[in-house]
């Protein structure tokens, strides 16, 4: 262990906000999944936790295998695990400079029905913001991956291209948890959308990143817990998308409370979705 701790701090590594060690945390997760996921896809009994989620051993599999391999790496660094007890998460959160916040599986319901729509999530807090973020896919092999202020990349390719793509508002296709919202605002969205169509796929992280990548185009959620958006949210500003909380302030990453979630593709089409929101409120 000590000798690839050493390699880690010769290969530059030992700061796990750098492109070098986001290839090293790809592995490490693309390994994990394979085998501590896919085999117990839609297959996988659930138990229901406190909260009425379900929970499964691919979950807690995955975050015991992946808490192993950080601090085998990494051992400077606490973890908030959405698979811990909320007295060891708040312990993590408020230990002071940098915690791992992961998420082993989000879109548990999906996984264990059979629906093609989950990932793995996984970001580096620092002082309170995300500085790495990295949400992987392993149906469809797709890793996203952003560092604060060096950009974001799926498989390796930059994105933020498709920016340039992105429709007028009535013609986007928004992502729409209707769940949590206040009645007023869900009814006037039901009844009169200012959207083409939408959507409700069941998996957060994979939310903010098929935003990032230009697959969907406008983004409202009404609350989310932190390991569910901090790898995400980063990966969308890294791509030029925006994002604020349905009251108008920024996303917060200092606390276990749920946030909620207003975004888009990009700041024209976040404005424009912002003021028919603000106004049907």
């Amino acid at each position: 262990m000590e000798g690839r701790r050493r390699r880690l701090n010769a290969d530059g590594v030992s700061d796990p906000a750098t492109r070098a060690s986001l290839l090293v945390l790809e592995r490490l997760v693309c390994a994990a999944a394979k085998e501590e996921l896919m085999p117990r896809f839609g297959v996988s009994g659930p138990s229901i936790k406190g909260d009425g989620s379900l929970v499964t051993a691919a979950d807690t599999g995955m975050q015991s295998r992946l808490a192993a391999s950080l601090f085998e790496y990494w051992p400077q660094f606490p973890l908030i695990g959405e698979e811990m007890s909320e007295a060891e998460q708040q312990a993590a959160l408020y230990a002071g400079g940098s915690a791992w916040c992961l998420d082993p599986l989000d879109g548990t319901t999906n996984f264990v029905n059979g629906l093609p729509f989950f990932a793995v999530s996984l970001a580096l807090l620092r002082h309170g913001q995300p500085v790495l973020g990295l949400v992987y896919d392993p149906l469809r092999q797709e890793c996203f991956t952003a560092i604060r202020g060096g950009g974001a990349w799926l498989n390796g390719e930059p994105l933020g291209a498709t920016a340039a793509h992105v429709p007028a508002l009535r013609r986007c296709v928004a992502v729409v948890d209707f769940k949590r919202l206040q009645p007023r605002l869900a009814s006037r969205l039901g009844v009169d959308p200012p959207y083409g169509s939408q959507r409700s796929l069941g998996a957060c992280a994979l939310d903010w990143c098929w935003l990032a990548a230009g697959r969907v185009h406008l983004y409202l959620h009404g609350g989310q817990k932190l390991w569910d958006y901090a790898a995400g949210s980063l990966i969308l500003q890294e791509a030029g998308g925006t994002a604020m909380t349905l009251g108008g302030g920024p996303i917060e990453y200092d606390s276990l409370a749920s946030s909620s979630a207003v975004a888009a593709r990009t700041a024209h089409l976040y404005e424009a979705w912002r003021a028919w929101i603000t106004h049907n409120t």
